[in-house]
C-alpha cells in the first residue's frame, strides 16, 4: 500500500510540519509530493492519501490547492482513505481556525474518499471552524504561534492513529 503525502509548501510552517510527519511515518513509508507540482494521476498513484495545509486570511486555501480543488473534485478516489492536517490560529482567527481542514475533507469526500484521522478538539479555543463536524475535528489541527509545545505529541499521536487506519 502506498501513501502519498500532498502539502502545500507556500509557507514554511506547512512545510515543517509535512517533514515531521513524514520522520514519524517513516521516510521510507511515505511518498512526499509538493502540491504546486501535482497531477490527477499522483493523486490516483497512491493507496492513502496525506493532505497537509494552512489556512489564509478569513478562512481560505493557500494559492494551489484552491487551483487544484477543480481538478481534485474530479476525481473517483473511493476505496482510498484520505487524512488531513492544517494549521491554524485560534486566537487572530478564531471565527474560521483551520477551515483549510475542512474545505479539503469536503474536496476529498465528494470524489467518494474515507476520511481518516479525526481528533478531538479538546484544548483548543475557537468559535467556529469548517474543521469542525459533530464535536470533532476532521483531520491533525495545529497551532504553532499559541500551542507550539503541543505539536509533537499531537503529531504522534495522530501518525499512531493512521497507521492503523492505513492497514
Amino acid at each position: 500500500m502506498k501513501t502519498g503525502l500532498f502539502y502545500g509548501t507556500g509557507t514554511e510552517k506547512t512545510t515543517f510540519v509535512a517533514n515531521k510527519i513524514r520522520k514519524a511515518f517513516g521516510e521510507d513509508q511515505i511518498d512526499i509530493i509538493p502540491i504546486e507540482s501535482a497531477w490527477k494521476r499522483d493523486f490516483e498513484a497512491y493507496d492513502h492519501i496525506i493532505a497537509g495545509t494552512s489556512t489564509w486570511f478569513d478562512g481560505e486555501l493557500p494559492t494551489y490547492w484552491d487551483e487544484i480543488i477543480p481538478e481534485l473534485v474530479t476525481l473517483d478516489l473511493k476505496n482510498k482513505k484520505v487524512a488531513i492536517f492544517g494549521l491554524g490560529d485560534q486566537t487572530n482567527y478564531p471565527d474560521n481556525f483551520a477551515d483549510g481542514v475542512g474545505i479539503l475533507a469536503d474536496a476529498f469526500t465528494a470524489c467518494g474518499a474515507t476520511l481518516v484521522g479525526e481528533t478531538s478538539s479538546d484544548d483548543y479555543f475557537f468559535n467556529a471552524s469548517k474543521a469542525l463536524k459533530n464535536g470533532k475535528l476532521l483531520g491533525l489541527v495545529l497551532d504553532l504561534e499559541n500551542q507550539p509545545d503541543q505539536t509533537d505529541q499531537r503529531i504522534e499521536r495522530w501518525v499512531k492513529q493512521l497507521k492503523e487506519a492505513f492497514k
